[in-house]
């Protein structure tokens, strides 16, 4: 079994409700168990900063399977909840985004798929979220922690936890 870091994100639509299902479909999806789950954040648009703000999560699972299938599967899940990869703008709205963050220490360096997430260390919005449920973790020889002490966590905030 590995432990993955998945990131969510979104801005369009009931985001909030969109993660709890989304999360519920990876885990079915995938035979995973949820290890972690972080609070959700309101974070300022990245990339193209001309659209609305974006919620953010990090989950922690373990399965068994192997990287690539667990991106299909993400991408998968993408799709079932309104995402087209394939027309969209680029950083732009979206109702669910699911990035593999990190797959155990694997490290792959493949057109489809880079482990870890090669943006991970430039992006608050998915370091403030990994932080809270792991950060102690080393990723690419750098402390969760310490990778978000480097970066601007500027506007964002913790949104209060859903009964």
């Amino acid at each position: 079994m590995a432990s993955v870091l998945i990131a969510l994100g979104g801005n369009v639509g009931d985001v909030r409700a969109t993660f709890r299902k989304a999360i519920a479909k990876i885990c079915g999806m995938t035979q995973a168990a949820l290890l972690a789950r972080s609070s959700d954040y309101s974070t300022p648009p990245w990339g193209e900063e001309a659209q609305d703000s974006f919620i953010n999560a990090c989950i922690e699972i373990e399965t068994s399977l192997d990287p690539h299938a667990l991106l299909f599967t993400l991408h998968k899940i993408e799709t079932r909840f309104g995402r087209d990869r394939t027309n969209e703008q680029r950083w732009g709205p979206r109702t669910l985004d699911l990035d593999l963050i990190a797959y155990d220490d694997v490290t792959l360096n493949k057109p489809e798929l880079t482990l870890p997430h090669p943006r991970l260390f430039e992006r608050a919005f998915v370091l403030v979220p990994l932080a809270e449920i792991v950060p102690d973790r080393v990723i690419a020889g750098r402390r969760v922690a310490d990778a978000l002490a480097g970066v601007s966590a500027d506007g964002i905030f913790r949104l209060p936890d859903l009964d």
